[in-house]
């Protein structure tokens, strides 16, 4: 590829062939402000808040589909340039709700930090609005048309990272709005409540559904008993929120904040991983041994779990029959932990704290009252959890660290890893290849099966027997993998890891948002780092595990952990 010479702003810059002006800019730091651009997703041109003056050219072009030419002239802050952008962004606002104040989003909506940043004081143009009412039927995601600037990155990531095409544009003109499926309400269609369209939503126009008033209200009633859960991704990107870099591990800051504001047991949802582990793999050695059914897949994810129910549903059976640990937690809490505690289920409240609005869906699921109540009645993302440690006045940054509360808070370095894309599976392997063969496992990281690739494939010798396994993150990826192995290209799997979210759990569509791969990269990173910082690092070795099987539930698969523990999956609509 060759390369060419252009002048940006009176700087003379080199790149490859093909460069947007957009990127030629960005190699001079110079900052093109962009609202409807996602890299390598949404590269559409469509808000023109990114438009460049390109000498010799009779209209502005948007800089980030307008691809360089040798010795082209730049200009990306002309006058012209300035007052196009601005009346762009003042005719964005004369569609757009009025109330910044009270918006999910205030303070953290590019719209918002686009006017500020064209210096717009004052709404200019005021004509009619679109008039579209709010969709508040999922569990999951809150819809707010009168938000929308139609820029279709939710549409991108739903269709290019998700392939669920959930969303898209209707009508034309100034009718046009981007809508569900057959203008039906979220909840009637197949949207998997992954959230991936909140994180690249640039306003309030798609957001979680909010939790954290009735957590609240939970918090200060007294009778109520309120436990609480954090899965492992949160730990490496709250700090994100509070201006920490990427993959900073707050587990013990975020313990004591939890603490502060007023949870009776604070514990770690990497317990109920560990207990996951020891579960899903007894049931897949028993189907293995058995002829059951395989290849086995992991039912952890419940975005994938709707994905699978509507879109393969003739590979139901192949599903772990596995409840995701934040059900086997809630149906523990109010069984033996209450036991324990000798407190009445119905005066405990249970709440997670996750890296993902699918959770929210998966609480209202059938059979996620075992225990004979709700097994979790409120789900926090890591974004809500913010939200709450700030209204509180908890500066996180200065608390002291402290630990998680006994016994539902002892876990291991596998549980820890199921934050990232391939760490179910080798936490699986973890246990295993040591249950099956007796003997100590000789390297615990099963690296082949780590990173960003899409899908991941591997033999693992265990004892006499070779597992097969596969790993998918994305459910675009997750598609690709159902449907080789349904035309019986792949025929030879034992066991298969899917996530819906890209990176796993650390890019659940409840995290802080960033759409920035290194931010991605930078919280597996801190996952795998806390799980080579802890004292056990395999499941079948936590002690509060052992303790449980022990107590209370016999052994793994056992008729008690077949009621609790374990639950069955919905043949969906297409």
């Amino acid at each position: 590829m060759q390369n060419v010479t252009l002048t940006i702003d009176g700087r003379q810059v080199t790149v490859p062939e093909g460069t947007t002006v957009l990127n030629a800019a960005k190699e001079l730091g110079i900052d093109i402000p962009t609202l409807c651009y996602l890299p390598k997703i949404n590269e559409i041109g469509a808000c023109r808040v990114c438009v460049v003056e390109i000498e010799g050219a009779r209209y502005l072009e948007p800089s980030c589909i307008y691809q360089v030419r040798d010795g082209m002239v730049v200009k990306t802050n002309s006058h012209r340039v300035r007052q196009a952008r601005q009346i762009n962004t003042e005719l964005l606002l004369s569609d757009h709700a009025h109330d910044c104040l009270v918006c999910d989003r205030n303070n953290n909506c590019d719209l918002q930090d686009l006017a500020a940043r064209l210096g717009i004081r004052e709404y200019r143009f005021e004509g009619v609005k679109n008039e579209a009412e709010i969709d508040d039927s999922s569990e999951s995601i809150y819809r707010d048309p009168s938000k929308c600037i139609n820029c279709r990155r939710c549409i991108a990531v739903c269709a290019e990272v998700q392939g669920v095409h959930a969303l898209g544009a209707a009508e034309r003109g100034f009718e046009t709005g981007i809508v569900p499926a057959q203008h039906r309400p979220l909840a009637d269609i197949s949207c998997v409540n992954c959230g991936q369209c909140t994180i690249v939503c640039p306003t309030g126009a798609l957001t979680e559904v909010s939790h954290v008033t009735k957590v609240a209200r939970a918090l200060g009633q007294k009778q109520k008993h309120v436990v609480v859960q954090t899965a492992p991704a949160v730990r490496v990107s709250l700090g994100e929120e509070f201006g920490m870099k990427p993959g900073t591990n707050v587990q013990g800051k975020m313990v004591a904040a939890l603490r502060q504001l007023g949870f009776d047991g604070v514990f770690d949802t990497d317990f109920s991983a560990d207990l996951t582990i020891m579960e899903e793999g007894t049931e897949l050695i028993n189907r293995i041994q058995n002829g059951g059914v395989l290849p086995m897949i992991t039912s952890c994810s419940p975005g994938w779990i709707k994905f699978i129910e509507h879109n393969f549903p003739d590979m139901l059976p192949n599903l772990s029959t596995c409840k995701s640990p934040q059900q086997m937690f809630g149906a523990l809490a109010k069984t033996y932990y209450a036991d324990k505690m000798g407190i009445d289920p119905k005066d405990i409240y249970s709440v997670s704290i996750m890296p993902c609005t699918a959770k929210k869906f998966e609480i209202t699921r059938p059979d996620m009252d075992s225990s004979g109540y709700q097994d979790v009645d409120a789900v926090l993302t890591t974004r809500e959890l913010a939200k709450l440690i700030k209204s509180a006045g908890i500066d996180l940054a200065t608390l002291p660290d402290e630990e998680y509360d006994d016994p539902l808070g002892i876990s291991t370095g596998a549980g820890v890893i199921f934050g990232a894309t391939g760490g179910v599976m080798e936490a699986a392997l973890r246990t295993a290849y040591e249950v099956i063969t007796g003997e100590e496992l000789p390297k615990l990281d099963f690296e082949m099966l780590r990173g960003l690739k899409g899908v991941k494939q591997a033999s693992v010798q265990v004892g006499d027997l070779t597992v097969n396994v596969a790993v998918a993150h994305s459910l675009v990826k997750a598609r690709e993998l159902m449907e080789k192995i349904q035309s019986g290209e792949i025929d030879d799997l034992h066991f298969i890891e899917i996530m819906a979210c890209l990176g796993g759990c650390i890019g659940g569509g409840g995290q802080p948002r960033s759409d920035d791969p290194y931010v991605r990269s930078k919280r597996i990173s801190g996952i795998y780092t806390a799980d080579k910082d802890m004292k056990l690092r395999k499941s079948h070795e936590n002690p509060a595990v052992q303790q449980l099987y022990k107590e209370f539930l016999g052994e793994p698969n056992s008729h008690k952990a077949h009621e609790l523990l374990h639950t069955h999956y919905i043949e969906r609509e297409r």
